[in-house]
């Protein structure tokens, strides 16, 4: 499939205000590994997020867009491989490290995003 920018979070039906600002800002995520269990902290200038689930177990989660969705994070390798289910379709974010970096891939149906991010030193 084709993959736009924007395209994603037009079929995430994100406010215009936000899906702006999130071009602009990116977000800083810590992830916290301790045996199973995972921390994931998401801070942006407009909203700090925190959720904290065990590997392979199924849990709610509300997305930065309010979409109430039943999550399930495995760890893949070194892919942290997140799987979002809601209302019959799915969404899947894969965090992998490479050479220092965050490597995001976001998959919904067609749509692949891909987002690298900076280690924060």
């Amino acid at each position: 499939g084709a993959s736009s920018p924007g395209g994603l979070w037009g079929d995430a039906g994100v406010g215009f205000a936000t899906r702006q600002m999130a071009g602009l800002t990116k977000p800083t995520t810590i992830i916290e590994v301790a045996g199973d269990k995972v921390t994931v902290k998401t801070q942006s200038t407009f909203k700090n997020t925190e959720i904290s689930f065990k590997l392979g177990e199924e849990f709610d989660e509300t997305t930065a867009d309010d979409r109430h969705v039943k999550s399930v994070v495995t760890l893949d390798g070194g892919k942290l491989v997140h799987v979002q289910k809601w209302e019959g379709k799915e969404t899947s974010l894969v965090r992998e490290l490479k050479d220092g970096k965050l490597i995001l891939t976001l998959t919904m149906g067609s749509v692949v995003s891909m987002r690298t991010y900076e280690k924060a030193t």
